[in-house]
């Protein structure tokens, strides 16, 4: 019977073709604006690695000077200094530790056609690549003696190994890149995850630029390498590196990754211990606890979602009722038309229920066309949006999600819309439009 509706219900929207289309394309934009939205927001504040995203924890420790300090605001600054970097990961708190910063420099290609170029990347421990679980393509992460060792390696990205080397495996080979002679030891396999929530503080932003290398971080400190990103001194700075790393100016994001879930209390309690032994060394003017997050508590904590982008999703489906409304009002001037059409099966037999039925259906039918219709919209839309802004290229993209989540929520949609109409027509008066005709 159900079958039997649905093919009533196409039959009968052909019989007014103009009013099904102007039903079809007031759903399909409003579904397509707010789906268009509701994806942007899906992609950046989606969890970026489900299965362990509780064990990777960010630490912040506030060491900013105590001059306009309020209780209970926020630390100077979201990164941390090298003095604190450098105790953390001698602690050996958590399974694994990472130090992280933003480097940048020139590298020249292997093949003498090819100019000398900047690269972008990241001075990281050998520990981050099992941490956040990077593909590798060819070869693999450095060891950790080669991190106390300062050892000149480095690890490429695909786009960047195959500009350099083509599509052969590069592991084993040297380049030369910021003035020094580097091993290549690996090459990460299409890994750019969105948002970018392992360095989401420094060059380009949570949501946009490319890691092209990533060298021990222990090296890129001995090559003396500006920090390719935010750097905030809130005091005086010694000349020189060495007075660099030795003050309080704060460019470096550490991560801790513990065993289970239930260890971070430990690593909570440690980092207790340690801001108190360094009040006890005259650092830390502030009172402020240390923190620590998880990945989806430190990306809410650095608001990589805005508040604007929240409250455009609003604005979308506060559009999407709109349509509706706007639904609503030709589905009843479509039913109103029928009435001695449902007068005469009303007094054929059939119930109130079997015209609900049908009217729905047909109703559902129109969210169906719509979901379409909204769906190649909103496709358009995205692609316009990664034309536009060359940050939301990278987010304006829809999943398998949410392309049912189209078809779900323009069927939806069409069904609450057809419920007054439908109930309208439900209360038709056979005799009455006996009496009519």
């Amino acid at each position: 019977m159900l079958r039997y509706y649905f093919l009533l219900g196409v039959r009968n929207l052909r019989r007014n073709p103009i009013l099904t289309a102007l039903m079809v394309l007031t759903l399909a934009i409003g579904v397509a604006a707010s789906v268009s939205t509701l994806t942007i927001l899906h992609v950046m504040s989606g969890d970026p690695i489900p299965h362990k995203s509780q064990r990777l924890l960010a630490p912040l420790i506030d060491n900013a000077p105590s001059r306009g300090y309020v209780q209970g605001s926020k630390p100077g600054d979201n990164q941390m200094s090298y003095r604190d970097a450098i105790n953390l990961s001698a602690s050996k708190q958590g399974e694994r530790r990472t130090a992280v910063y933003g480097v940048a420099g020139a590298i020249e290609a292997a093949r003498p056609d090819l100019p000398v170029e900047g690269v972008n990347g990241l001075g990281v421990e050998s520990s981050y690549f099992a941490m956040f679980e990077t593909p590798f393509l060819y070869g693999n992460a450095w060891s950790e003696t080669e991190d106390k060792s300062k050892a000149k390696v480095v690890v490429l990205n695909s786009v960047k190994s195959e500009k350099l080397f083509g599509k052969e495996n590069p592991v084993g080979k040297h380049i030369r890149m910021i003035n020094e002679d580097f091993q290549v030891v690996g090459v990460l396999n299409n890994w750019n995850p969105l948002p970018r929530y392992t360095h989401p503080i420094g060059s380009g932003s949570a949501i946009s630029g490319v890691d092209e290398m990533f060298i021990p971080f222990s090296t890129a400190i001995s090559l003396e390498l500006q920090p390719n990103g935010n750097t905030t001194c809130q005091s005086d700075v010694q000349p020189g590196w060495q007075g660099f790393l030795d003050s309080e100016c704060t460019w470096i994001q550490y991560w801790f990754e513990t065993k289970t879930v239930a260890d971070r209390g430990a690593v909570k309690d440690y980092l207790d211990a340690y801001m108190a032994e360094q009040r006890k060394l005259g650092r830390y003017q502030r009172q402020q606890p240390a923190q620590l997050f998880n990945v989806m508590q430190w990306m809410d904590y650095l608001e990589i979602v805005s508040n604007d982008t929240r409250l455009s999703v609003w604005l979308s489906f506060g559009f999407l009722l709109l349509c509706l409304v706007n639904t609503v009002g030709l589905l009843l001037a479509k039913f109103s038309v029928r009435a001695p059409e449902v007068g005469v099966r009303r007094a054929l037999g059939a119930t109130q229920g079997d015209i609900f039925r049908q009217f729905l259906m047909e109703a559902g039918v129109i969210g169906i066309a719509g979901g379409f219709a909204g769906l190649l919209l909103a496709l358009g839309s995205l692609a316009l949006i990664a034309q536009q802004s060359k940050d939301l290229a990278a987010v304006a993209r829809m999943d398998w999600p949410m392309l049912a989540l189209t078809m779900v929520l323009a069927l939806i949609a069409s069904l609450l819309a057809g419920l007054l109409p439908t109930w309208r027509a439900c209360q038709v008066t056979p005799a009455i439009q006996l009496k009519s005709q």
